[in-house]
């Protein structure tokens, strides 16, 4: 029996085995392989997030409570997701942008793959720097809390009337605090114990913020609990006062990885991980698509004959918006 294996004439060719898989080139394989991959985590991360919200569902932040900010303006009306509805739209409205993009370099229009990958690029940094201004606003936060010795978390407020109906609107611990003529120095490596940094120090201290509940008659605490009716539980003027005075441990302003004013810690933790970790496919897909961006302007997929790196580009754009789109739902909507 012949043991010699006929040529197929593939040798030394990207695919050697014959037939392009589904039709598709090497580049647009590899692509589809790595966005299979990158799915595959997100949805470890998501479901690790829904997990987590599962079984702590009683103590989880309301996120129409936590996003109701809008950049430039502090006026104190709640506009509860709005700019989050902003951001998703930019997203989407980039994909349009860059399908439009993929059908002109089908056409070989030079011209149009230039616009809408321009106009990609800026709506993809528009959504990074929102982001980034997002950030900024949940770790700088605006009310404050105070954390329990169990790590519960105590927001204040009081009941006013909106639209004919008693709803709790949450104050500002800087309106009502009395500040102490007391000074308190940060420890710092070189004074007292070595090697050990103590960390910034909260804005006040638990007796400020319990001096100022008592005199002011009209305050109140919620605790993190939800009732019967889904909203946070508040307590009674003699209960407020006294979760101050006998559990209350730090004063928080804004969100870390540790703590945060608007709940559970690990609310604060997915938050920045989850969105975090998406936010840097997003702006590394804006660098990717600037420097294909120059590449079409160098008229270099115009000598080769195909737009194909456009539309490579293009796949790997459009699935960093789904992401979002389930992001969007998990975190923000659900």
């Amino acid at each position: 029996m012949d043991s010699t294996v006929a040529s197929t004439g593939t040798e030394g060719k990207t695919w050697g085995g014959g037939n392009k898989p589904l039709k598709a080139s090497y580049g647009k394989m590899m692509m589809w392989f790595f966005i299979v991959s990158d799915a595959l985590t997100f949805s470890g991360f998501l479901a690790a997030y829904g997990f987590s919200r599962f079984k702590f569902m009683n103590e989880w932040p309301i996120a129409d409570e936590v996003f109701t900010h809008l950049p430039f303006i502090h006026d104190g009306v709640d506009r509860p997701m709005i700019y989050v509805a902003f951001m998703t739209f930019i997203l989407i409205i980039s994909s349009v942008t860059m399908v439009l993009a993929v059908d002109a370099g089908h056409h070989m229009k030079k011209g149009k793959v230039t616009i809408y990958m321009f106009l990609t690029i800026i709506f993809g940094a528009t959504f990074v720097g929102s982001q980034a201004w997002e950030w900024a606003t949940f770790i700088k936060g605006e009310y404050g809390a105070v954390q329990t010795n169990g790590g519960n978390i105590l927001q204040f407020g009081e009941y006013k009337t909106v639209d004919g109906e008693e709803k709790f609107k949450r104050i500002s611990i800087d309106e009502f605090a009395v500040v102490a003529h007391s000074e308190r120095v940060q420890h710092e490596r070189k004074n007292g114990l070595w090697f050990v940094t103590e960390e910034s120090l909260p804005p006040y201290t638990v007796d400020e913020i319990y001096n100022g509940l008592a005199a002011h008659p009209n305050i109140l605490v919620r605790n993190q609990l939800l009732n019967e009716d889904g909203h946070k539980t508040v307590l009674s003027r003699e209960e407020s006062l006294k979760q101050i005075k006998e559990n209350g441990k730090l004063v928080v302003k804004g969100a870390n990885l540790k703590v945060n004013e608007y709940g559970t810690a690990l609310f604060g933790d997915f938050f920045f991980f989850i969105t975090g970790f998406h936010g840097f496919h997003v702006f590394s897909g804006v660098v990717i698509n600037i420097i294909i961006f120059f590449n079409v302007i160098l008229g270099t997929y115009e000598r080769r004959g195909s737009y194909e790196m456009v539309e490579k580009v293009g796949l790997y754009w459009h699935f960093v918006d789904l992401v979002w789109v389930f992001v969007f739902t998990f975190f923000y909507l659900v």
